[in-house]
């Protein structure tokens, strides 16, 4: 333990040194507003500004990169907020209380909360990273398909109570996200599969981003001007320095649950190669809502559901890192062109490293600490720039969300057919939600269905299709048992309610 220790200060040291003092501070401030961007995210900030870190030396370059993807890990919550707009698929779920909160004129509350949760759940995962990354990394490398799947099946069965107590309509909105996942060429085959009208845009499958962008961003917008009847002001949002202190009391006296249960669960679920803060932000916020005292304010603004995802997608950014260095396997997309650089600066990522290239792993880790700090610290300041957004009138913002909506479904694939795809998918949401179907498990279904496919199909071809590999392994054995308990829970509460109410009737 005082090994780790003095390796930490060392790293801490290196990380305080001006240069790499300064590349923090200007990564987690480009982070901030490249995460704030709808389309762009940490993959596309991190890839634009790889050949700029040759410049430096090796150590200083991924310290200017991993502040950059903790900054925009932050940045994801603001146009989630402020405009309804998820900025990167990691903060989707932060859309659901965080958007409703501020057209409460709670703006204020869900921006403090959101940057007091990602420093927590950042210094979580930072803590567990430093003390547990060896063992950490042979226990993800335990989990194969049977695992990965039971942990899907886990996360499905966390989101089937987020569409409320109309399972049926919650069920077909899974079944919708399931089918779009499904778009495109068979992982295993390889052959075409449910490429509409046979258009070729179809053949690589529909963006993630793009169904968001389009669900959370035009949808939003279109039913916001349909409910208010051209009446629309701009938000009451105001801020001032007590008010901060106030909102972080507030977000964390209602959000603590949810800060814990993110921090946690995203750091463990982030350590999963090819898992990443997606998934784990989705779970985070579905395991909050299960465990909370007053499940219904979810989806209405209450911060929990804030606090769950946003500790999740820091807490998984920083678990990511964890199999990239000790095993060289990527935990996400953006630690995938992360690993790319380190290869192309001459350090190999594996077991070695923490031997071969102590300096340049623990100024790395140093790091973390020190980008958190200023990731919170720059996030809070800039908070009444954010507000100030809020106060523009709709009249101006409906055109701002519409444009930022079609460049951000644009950048993400650089293709019109998405640009189309993404209108669709936002008049798609502004119907849905209009006939009173839940909008949530169908974007969550999007997400995990690419993930579970794949390797409940991989499961069965090492089983030669016995489902049981699902029960008896040591791993996915209690987790396929805790989600199959999880989907039928809403089902026993509904025969429990009906019988009550007939015993009623009766009496």
């Amino acid at each position: 333990m005082m090994e780790i220790l003095g390796h930490l200060a060392d790293g801490f040291l290196l990380s305080v040194q001006p240069i790499n003092l300064l590349l923090i501070i200007i990564g987690v401030t480009l982070g901030l507003f490249i995460g704030a961007m709808p389309g762009l995210g940490s993959v596309n900030g991190v890839a634009i500004l790889l050949p700029i870190t040759f410049l430096v030396p090796p150590t200083s370059a991924i310290i200017f990169l991993a502040a950059i993807y903790y900054g925009a890990m932050y940045g994801g919550a603001i146009s989630s907020i402020t405009l309804g707009i998820p900025g990167a698929s990691t903060a989707v779920a932060t859309t659901f209380d965080g958007r409703p909160l501020a057209l409460k004129g709670k703006a204020s509350l869900a921006l403090v909360t959101a940057a007091v949760a990602s420093f927590i759940g950042g210094t979580v995962s930072i803590i567990l990273f430093t003390a547990f990354a060896p063992p950490l990394a042979a226990v993800a490398l335990n989990f194969g398909p049977p695992e990965i799947f039971a942990l899907m099946l886990l996360a499905f069965a966390t989101f089937v109570g987020l569409g409320g107590d109309d399972i049926p309509k919650t069920i077909f909105s899974i079944c919708i996200g399931l089918v779009f996942a499904a778009v495109g060429f068979d992982e295993i085959s390889g052959a075409p599969r449910l490429v509409f009208f046979d258009i070729s845009g179809f053949l690589h499958g529909v963006n993630f981003l793009v169904l968001a962008i389009g669900v959370y961003g035009i949808g939003e917008m279109l039913w916001t001007i349909d409910s208010s009847r051209g009446e629309i002001t701009s938000t009451n949002a105001k801020m001032s320095f007590r008010g901060i202190l106030n909102d972080t009391r507030e977000g964390m006296r209602r959000g603590w649950k949810g800060t814990a249960i993110g921090s946690f669960l995203g750091f463990f679920v982030g350590i999963l190669p090819a898992a990443g803060a997606t998934p784990g932000s989705l779970m985070s916020y579905g395991v909050a809502k299960m465990l909370a005292k007053d499940p219904k304010e979810f989806g209405k603004g209450h911060p929990g559901g804030v606090a769950a995802p946003e500790a999740a997608n820091n807490s998984a950014s920083t678990g990511a890192m964890l199999p990239m260095l000790t095993l060289g396997i990527p935990g996400s997309p953006t630690t995938a062109i992360l690993l790319g650089g380190m290869v192309i600066w001459g350090l190999t990522p594996g077991p070695r490293l923490f031997t071969d290239q102590t300096e340049f792993v623990w100024g790395l880790i140093g790091s973390f600490y020190v980008s958190n700090f200023f990731a919170l610290i720059i996030n809070l300041a800039f908070i009444p720039l954010f507000i100030w957004m809020l106060r523009t009138p709709f009249t101006i913002l409906a055109p701002m969300i519409f444009v930022l909506s079609v460049v951000g479904g644009y950048a993400a694939t650089q293709d019109m057919h998405d640009v189309w795809l993404m209108l669709a998918f936002g008049f798609g949401a502004f119907f849905l939600r209009k006939l009173d179907y839940p909008v949530a498990p169908a974007v969550l279904a999007i997400v995990l269905g690419p993930i579970a496919e794949p390797t409940l199909r991989q499961s069965l071809l090492l089983s030669s299709g016995d489902v049981s590999i699902f029960f008896t392994r040591p791993i996915a054995g209690p987790i396929t048992v805790i989600a199959i308990i999880l989907i039928f829970l809403p089902l026993l509460k509904l025969i429990r309610d009906r019988s009550r109410g007939q015993k009623a009737g009766a009496a």
